[in-house]
């Protein structure tokens, strides 16, 4: 997306980065032709990047996992290392 000559200033003036401005506009909350990122956003967001952390955690001690799905169901699970068809 092009940026006015009034963006790239205030850009500057402001401390705003061009990676700020993307995430406002992929994650704020669109109201008109406003996006809107306010502090509660941000620590709910933070707040499930700290969950999702906590999970990708765990799937890396147990080694990585498996899902197996057949169009919309779920057929199985399993760690990675847990099966080997060689044996």
């Amino acid at each position: 997306m092009s940026k006015t000559r009034h963006m790239h200033k205030r850009m500057n003036q402001r401390g705003v980065t061009q990676r700020m401005v993307k995430i406002v506009s992929e994650l704020g909350v669109t109201k008109g032709d406003k996006h809107i990122l306010g502090r509660r956003n941000i620590d709910d967001l933070i707040q499930g990047l700290d969950k999702l952390r906590k999970d990708l955690l765990k799937l890396r001690d147990k080694g990585g996992l498996i899902v197996v799905e057949s169009n919309d169901t779920l057929i199985t699970t399993y760690r990675i290392d847990s099966y080997d068809r060689n044996k």
